[in-house]
């Protein structure tokens, strides 16, 4: 049994959980990064013995539009997977159903589902160090049950009951479009490591808005600290938030 995990993840808290869910699993795990804006997804072969960790983040409580776009072009070939959706701290509405559409109409047949909080990739002061030694240890526990289901056998195509709404919620915008300020030195960095290829190395300075997802791949790749999103509109869209990420939220399993 190969363990594939599909991994959207532009800023890593989303790789977290998918690594931690994925650590004490044994056998080979290929790692496919659906926040490569260079990856060949004609080249990644999946069997149907395969077991895939499908996981991503949610954005405002809906699959990132361009994750969806990329995952829709796998062939799952009939594989068992585990969907994952990572959010921080708010909440993530129709996240988990939306992927389990999408990985089934790829030929996945999904077979557990995980709720997991991290960071918040804008708002820091929300879900701030998640996943922490607790949130380690549950999930830790889920994946050790996983394991455990899906190697004797107990863990069948039945799909869990997930909650979220068919149709989705509408998707918002991208909002937030980071610039570079006059500490930026024209490394180039954040347009090679821009997911959705909205930074023009020509013109590092700002990025097409029309591209961006807001991911803030490109905050986090800097190595000078030099992009940076519009400070009150951070602290706006903050404020409009904080009694819905006031209280911790949970992990959640789905068998």
């Amino acid at each position: 049994m190969k363990l594939v995990q599909i991994v959207f993840s532009p800023t890593g808290g989303t790789q977290k959980v998918a690594d931690i869910l994925t650590e004490k699993w044994t056998g080979t795990v290929t790692r496919v990064d659906l926040s490569d804006g260079n990856l060949a997804i004609s080249d990644i072969a999946i069997e149907q013995e395969d077991v895939a960790l499908i996981a991503v983040p949610s954005y405002g409580g809906r699959v990132p539009g361009l994750a969806a776009q990329r995952l829709g072009k796998l062939k799952g070939n009939g594989a068992k997977c585990i969907i994952v959706c990572v959010y921080g701290n708010r909440a993530y509405e129709d996240t988990l159903v939306e992927l389990k559409d999408i990985a089934e109409n790829c030929g996945f047949q999904t077979v557990a589902a995980v709720s997991a909080v991290a960071e918040h990739s804008i708002m820091h002061q929300y879900a701030t160090g998640r996943p922490d030694e607790k949130d380690i240890e549950e999930l830790q526990g889920f994946a050790e049950t996983i394991f455990e289901q899906l190697t004797t056998g107990k863990l069948t195509a039945s799909a869990p009951e997930l909650p979220g709404n068919r149709p989705y919620k509408k998707a918002g915008g991208a909002g937030l479009v980071p610039k570079a300020d006059k500490n930026c030195i024209g490394c180039g960095l954040c347009a090679k490591s821009c997911p959705a290829q909205a930074i023009n190395p020509n013109n590092l300075k700002t990025a097409d808005g029309k591209k961006c997802i807001s991911c803030m791949r490109c905050v986090v790749k800097c190595p000078r600290s030099a992009r940076k999103v519009n400070g009150a509109m951070v602290s706006a869209a903050a404020l409009a938030i904080k009694k819905a990420c006031s209280e911790r939220k949970g992990n959640e399993l789905f068998l």
